[in-house]
């Protein structure tokens, strides 16, 4: 839907509009046909709105068209149309933003299961620097199954009693009331059928995505949802309540998040809906609070520390946590505290200042927080120079949509990746950019009642599902053509980038790398720094607090 019309209906409901008009149509074209035997044309045309506007609202593939019927034919008229217009007089499929129309294409026909192939050849331009690709190999391999997993919580020396074998891709973090209802149904309904986990976010775990059955990380923020006394503290019994039900296969404690890390949220009053204060802990109709910093722990050791609490009393379940990489020192003072105590997470993601579910000042959205690239290729490099990337496994997040993005993360250092918006797209989202109004066109993240029912549970399930399991059979056919067996295998010897128009290089030599036990060679004096971010920040960094050192 045009995004006015969206503004506009938030303050005058026009949802009903033509359907209304039409309905009026028909009762003045009959009295004008009863009475001077005209009028048979307004007659005619509210007859077919009318009509038209019933089957809208009884379908159950369009939300658009359930939230605004009749009217809601004009984006898709418009949908038929514009190709040929932006082609020939506004911009190519690749401009819009964050998401072009190209990506979203690619989710919606997925998700669909619809041919996701393209004729006549790549739209990008393979000379422009930043062009990227992978090496395939002349002696493919075939692979029997596109399931690509990881095990979680296995590695030597782990605390973990319970590991997790996770999917390679999985739903990020998106809390039930910046969703709505149906949408968290969906994406868990999805993910059950799939095999895949569903990333709870930090507003806990809701009776909607209890209901349906799949497999949930737990994420647990600032606020402690979920697991907090009247105090706004976490609280044990609460937590063990939680943390041991079946359904709950990892437990994951967020830091930061890519759309505005360093910052905290704050859930008006008017919205803490008695559903979201049940699933919360806290009191319905008052402010919700995120705070911006952690109450539980205040340095390195006290956080890993904390971490390990959650996976005992959890029953052993994977626990870790989720950072948008900011200060370097505090980052090294994690590592430093691992080392120290020996007390290590099963897992880390990586948040890219590039994700964006959360509705975030500009100036967080656009200038805070280090993007996927560099946070997780910062955070792998240190595990590799300190002997530790074998016992972690670590996770990305940040604009993932397709399988070379998988790939590309992969390379990179992630073990797995997470999407949020892609599943967003595969739910129904039409990139309107309303969702911190309550107006999604939609109800993928609207608490209003009437907007929300527009999404149906079981067909977009099918789509969740399906964007997953097209998304990992166009995964196995890159490792195939790269002659691979597992998407693990990709490093970033196997992705080229065009730097200049005449020179290309491997992602290896562009991005920094560290041998193993290099750092730890290097801090005893025993070899030279391998980067100058290191080099730089490594001695601001202790164990014992996450405030750079002198």
């Amino acid at each position: 839907m045009p995004t006015w019309l969206i503004a506009l209906d938030r303050h005058f409901p026009i949802r009903y509009l033509t359907l209304v008009a039409s309905a009026v149509l028909v009762l003045l074209g009959a009295f004008a046909w009863v009475a001077f035997r005209q009028g048979g044309w307004m007659l005619l045309v509210g007859l077919v709105g009318v009509a038209t506007g019933a089957h809208d609202l009884r379908q159950t593939k369009r939300a658009v068209l359930r939230n605004y019927p009749v009217i809601g034919h004009l984006r898709f008229l418009l949908e038929w149309v514009r190709p040929e217009i932006r082609q020939y007089f506004i911009e190519s499929d690749r401009e819009a933003v964050p998401f072009s129309r190209q990506q979203r294409s690619l989710v919606y026909q997925r998700s669909k299961g619809d041919s996701d192939k393209r004729p006549f050849g790549t739209q990008l331009d393979v000379h422009e620097t930043g062009y990227e690709w992978l090496n395939h190999s002349l002696q493919p391999t075939q692979l029997a199954s596109h399931d690509f997993r990881v095990t979680i919580g296995a590695a030597e020396g782990s605390r973990c009693t319970q590991p997790y074998s996770a999917s390679v891709f999985n739903i990020s973090a998106m809390s039930f009331g910046a969703l709505s209802a149906n949408a968290v149904r969906a994406l868990n309904a999805g993910a059950s059928k799939g095999g895949f986990a569903h990333d709870t976010g930090e507003g806990s775990i809701s009776v909607h995505h209890r209901a349906m059955g799949g497999d949930l990380i737990w994420e647990i923020g600032s606020g402690y949802f979920g697991c907090r006394d009247a105090q706004g503290r976490f609280d044990d019994e609460k937590f063990v309540a939680n943390a041991t039900d079946a359904q709950v296969k990892m437990v994951e404690l967020k830091l930061s998040q890519g759309a505005k890390p360093g910052h905290g949220g704050v859930l008006p009053g008017p919205k803490v809906t008695a559903e979201i204060a049940a699933a919360r802990g806290v009191p319905p109709g008052v402010d919700c609070v995120s705070p911006a910093a952690h109450s539980a722990f205040s340095t390195p050791l006290e956080m890993l520390e904390f971490i390990d609490r959650m996976r005992r009393l959890s029953g052993g379940k994977p626990a870790g946590f989720k950072l948008c990489v900011g200060h370097p020192w505090e980052w090294f003072a994690l590592a430093k505290a691992m080392r120290e105590s020996g007390l290590l997470p099963d897992f880390i993601v990586v948040d890219g200042a590039e994700g964006g579910t959360g509705a975030a000042p500009l100036e967080f959205t656009d200038h805070v927080g280090a993007p996927l690239q560099e946070g997780l290729r910062l955070v792998h490099n240190t595990l590799v120079g300190m002997n530790l990337r074998h016992r972690i496994r670590l996770g990305a997040a940040g604009k993932v949509v397709s399988a070379f993005d998988i790939a590309r993360q992969m390379a990179i250092g992630a073990d797995w990746c997470n999407a949020a918006r892609g599943f967003m797209f595969a739910l129904g989202c039409i990139q309107a950019q309303h969702c911190h109004t309550g107006a999604c066109p939609t109800g993928v993240t609207t608490q209003d009642p009437l907007r929300q029912q527009a999404l149906v549970v079981g067909d977009k399930a099918e789509r969740v599902y399906r964007f997953h399991e097209q998304t990992l059979e166009a995964l196995r056919e890159l490792v195939q053509a790269a002659g691979l067996e597992h998407p693990g295998q990709i490093t970033t010897a196997h992705i080229v980038r065009r730097t200049s128009d005449h020179s290309v290089r491997l992602l290896a030599n562009l991005l920094p790398t560290v041998q193993p036990g290099e750092l730890l060679a290097a801090e005893r004096g025993d070899a030279d720094w391998p980067h100058m971010v290191f080099r730089t920040y490594w001695h601001m960094a202790a164990a014992h607090s996450f405030q750079p050192v002198a």
